[in-house]
This record gives C-alpha cells, structure tokens and sequence, in this order.
C-alpha cells in the first residue's frame, strides 16, 4: 500500500528554490535569514576552543562516549482531535542526527530503530554535521539507517539548518517523501491524518507554514515537522494538533543544578526540550540523535523517540470525578 497519499503533483526543484537563494547568499556571507544565527557565525572560532578546553580537562573522551549512549524514549500523548482509527498510532520520531559527526552512529541508530516496529517514522532535520561543504559523507551513513527502519507508512522528513538542499532529491532517492512546505495525507482505517513539513525556520527562513497547509481540509487533524520548535504561535493559529522538533538538542551540554549551556532557539525554555504545550498545540522537542559543534554530550543524552498518540474520551454522563 502506499505509505501516504499526494494530492498533487510537485516539483521539487520549484520547492526547494526559497532554501537555494539563500544558501546563495550563505555562500556570500554567513549570516541567517531567519530567526537565529549566533552559531553559524561563531562555530569556526567555538569548536577549536572548546575541543582544547575539554582535552585539556581529560573530559573530552567521555563526551564522546556519552554520545554514543543512545537512548529509546518512549511518549504516549492523548489528543482529543485524534481520529479512531489512529488510537495507539506509533510514530518513531529521529531528529539530529549530525550522521557522520560521532564516530559509528550510523549502526547505532540502525540497531536500534531495527527494533522498533512503528507506523510511520518522521525525521525533524540536520542529517549532515557541518553547516556547509560536501555531503557525500552523510548519504552512505543516511541508508544504513533508513534501511534498518520499520515502518508501515513509510518516512516523512524535513529540511534542517545543517542540511543543504541537494540533500532532499537525495533522500527521496532513499524512499524517503521529504516534505518543503508541503502536507501529506496518512490514511489508515476509514480516517485520515496530515502531516505537515516546512523548510527550516531558524537559519534559512525557508518556512512557508501557510504554503505547507494550502491544501489541507478544514477541521482535519493536523500533524507539523519543522525543525525547530520556533513557529509555536503560527502552529497554535494554525489548528496544528502535534508538533515535532528538534534542534536544540536539549542542550546537548548541560551542567548539574544549572542545566543547558546553550539551547539556541527563539522561544520559551519549556519548549526548548521534551514535551510542552502551547494552547491546543502538544509539542515535543526532541534531544536529537547526534551532536554537533562537538561529537560530545553531557547530562544530555542522545535519543530516538517512539510515540503513541491516543484517542482522549470524555468520561461517561454522571460519572464521579476521578
């Protein structure tokens, strides 16, 4: 069967042209386009010092053990608007990878997410380590993982800030539907969900939330990827039910008592990692898979996230309160 239903024959080159200008202009001069670039300017001066300042300390060997540690989270969320037929829906949801940026990582997650048997898998995003140059090294690495995942429905994915934009024909060539402010829909049963995705917000500014919903009906249930949990108040206006992220990486360098050095996201700290909710938007913003700046993480695990969603009755007329 096929994995998801489209409505509409796209061209991807047509897609991709906001994200292409950009990069243009990256290539001129590094500075973002969206809602954040703190990083992308200062990561060529950061990363060299803060690689001295881990070895020196004897920690930087750990950081990179710990980013090996992958963790399976497991999520259920009720959501009222949720049709029946997706009551204990599994979404395996892989954000972050950074694929060949921690040495291995490729198996690791393939040997994970081959246990994971799940409906329909999303990725949220920055599949390469650096922010710019050749991406030769991610496609071999991105197949071994894709190749270990099972699905019912098939893989949805996004664009991250990392990523750049021959990477998304390339994906597809993996059978992946990658999704450039476009929507999707996922039937299963009698019912139907959609799943949007928008090209990245926060470096490029390539979302088009409104381009992505054009063509979904009135009062569906609506599903959001994008990669960062930025667009939090145009998915509450939206009617958007589930939003999945990434990004952050919770942190990916926390310090006991005072928590994330760094979470590089325009929004509210609670949204910044794990479950929030903005309101009748659920989100969850995931730790992400790998790393980047550094192959390191402390106090911050790398995840894979698998979530049922469920179906939320009300309680029988005259029921006590619980």
């Amino acid at each position: 069967m096929d994995p998801v239903r489209v409505t509409q024959a796209r061209d991807l080159e047509r897609c991709l042209a906001p994200r292409l200008a950009v990069e243009e202009l990256h290539r001129k001069g590094r500075r973002a386009h969206g809602r954040g670039d703190w990083l992308l300017r200062h990561d060529r001066a950061l990363r060299p010092l803060a690689a001295a300042v881990l070895k020196v300390s004897g920690l930087y060997g750990r950081g990179v053990r710990n980013a090996q540690r992958l963790q399976v989270r497991r999520l259920r969320l009720e959501l009222p608007s949720l049709p029946p037929a997706f009551d204990g829906f599994r979404i395996l949801h892989l954000s972050d990878l950074h694929i060949d940026g921690v040495p291995d990582l490729d198996r690791i997650i393939a040997d994970h997410v081959d246990r994971l048997p799940v409906d329909l898998c999303v990725m949220t995003g920055d599949y390469r380590y650096e922010v710019d140059g050749p991406s030769d090294g991610v496609y071999p690495r991105m197949r071994r993982v894709l190749a270990a995942i099972r699905s019912e429905h098939g893989t949805l994915g996004i664009l991250g800030n990392h990523d750049a934009a021959e990477m998304a024909p390339a994906l597809e060539a993996a059978e992946v539907r990658m999704l450039i402010n476009e929507a999707v829909e996922v039937r299963r049963g009698g019912d139907s969900i959609w799943v949007a995705g928008v090209d990245d917000p926060h470096y490029y500014g390539a979302d088009d939330l409104e381009a992505a919903l054009a063509l979904v009906p009135p009062g569906s249930f609506r599903m959001l990827l994008a990669h960062t949990p930025e667009l939090y108040q145009e998915a509450a206006a939206a009617g958007i039910s589930l939003y999945l992220c990434g990004h952050t990486h919770a942190g990916q360098i926390c310090l006991p008592r005072l928590g994330p050095v760094l979470l590089n996201a325009k929004c509210p700290r609670a949204y910044a990692s794990g479950r929030w909710r903005h309101g009748a938007v659920e989100g969850y913003t995931s730790a992400g898979a790998g790393a980047s700046l550094l192959p390191v993480r402390y106090g911050c695990p790398p995840e894979v996230t698998v979530m049922t969603i469920l179906t939320s009755s009300p309680p029988p007329a005259n029921s006590p309160p619980p």
